[in-house]
């Protein structure tokens, strides 16, 4: 019963620095750059690991074809593949703040990572 007292006590006196690695892991999730790309790199979107869409470049070729509909479909295909690795480095690097242990709401928090495929 008294078995992971131990490690709650442990859990407890090092609340103070694991916010502050919380706090750290956010400011870097802000600073991650990652890009996206379909259409053979006609399209390129960026995203941080926020998962805030940051830039979305569009080969001026594509535009002149004059294809909407597939300017659109492609748009959407290089910011989701933008956002799941945005999701990707973003689990990563919490991880390693919880070493290894699984975080409840991280899922949740950061969308599934097969979503967007």
């Amino acid at each position: 019963m008294f078995g992971n007292m131990g490690q709650l006590l442990d859990m407890m006196k090092n609340a103070g620095a694991l916010k502050q690695s919380v706090r750290d892991a956010a400011e870097a999730l802000a600073k991650v750059r990652v890009e996206g790309t379909s259409g053979g790199g006609a399209i390129v979107a960026g995203v941080n690991g926020r998962m805030e869409l940051l830039s979305i470049r569009i080969d001026p070729k594509l535009i002149a074809e004059g294809d909407l509909e597939l300017v659109e479909d492609l748009i959407v295909a290089a910011v989701n593949q933008a956002l799941l690795k945005a999701r990707e480095e973003a689990a990563a690097s919490l991880s390693k703040i919880a070493g290894g242990l699984p975080i409840p709401g991280l899922e949740e928090l950061l969308g599934p990572a097969g979503k967007g495929d």
